[in-house]
């Protein structure tokens, strides 16, 4: 996809079961941060935000930021397991920085109707984000039960990593829908092929 055309919302994945998982997973199939349109919509859909946060104020130093984020998870998530050399050492700490910064500061605000509803106490600045992002990094690769639940998917070129958080542990694929579809396409495939033989 062409830097600068606009991914549809229906195209962003939050199903990798941790938002930096989720933000690991927008370099699949192609870049999905192609624009700061979309990385808005990323935000508002990865749940960093209460849904009707205004993001107007967001410019292309947020993609700069999001990208070199989702570039140093990438270094560590694998690595997550094994942690080797001076990569990972250096990913590690620019995570631990960025993780830092104070998140977006909540506050509850009572509707019409009675019911309290979830704001922030101001538009959401990037490095508070960011940093929500990167303590939710710091939390997955510390907790030893989510790290061991780590997964990257067994679909065909499909480098995508999730938490698998499923019974008995046995999730194969980033997406039953995507990747696991497509196998079971493949799999009927040659079934098919070996009984015409």
């Amino acid at each position: 996809m062409a830097l600068g055309t606009a991914t549809a919302a229906y195209e962003l994945r939050f199903d990798a079961g941790r938002i930096c998982l989720d933000l690991l997973a927008t370099t699949h199939p192609d870049e999905r941060l192609d624009s700061v349109a979309v990385l808005r919509a990323w935000i508002a859909g990865s749940g960093l935000v209460p849904a009707g946060t205004g993001l107007a104020h967001a410019d292309a130093s947020w993609l700069v930021g999001f990208r070199e984020l989702r570039e140093r998870i990438g270094q560590l998530v694998p690595g997550g397991l094994a942690p080797q050399g001076l990569p990972y050492d250096r990913a590690l700490a620019r995570v631990n920085e960025i993780a830092r910064a104070a998140p977006p500061a909540p506050r509850a605000v009572t509707c019409e109707d009675g019911t309290l509803v979830r704001e922030l106490d101001g538009p959401p600045e990037c490095a508070a984000l960011l940093g929500a992002v990167a303590r939710d990094v710091v939390e997955l690769l510390t907790d030893p039960v989510m790290r061991a639940g780590l997964r990257q998917c067994e679909g065909d070129n499909c480098p995508i990593v999730y938490l698998d958080t499923s019974r008995g542990r046995r999730r194969r694929w980033c997406s039953s829908e995507v990747c696991g579809n497509r196998e079971r396409v493949a799999r009927h495939r040659r079934r098919a092929a070996v009984t015409r033989a």
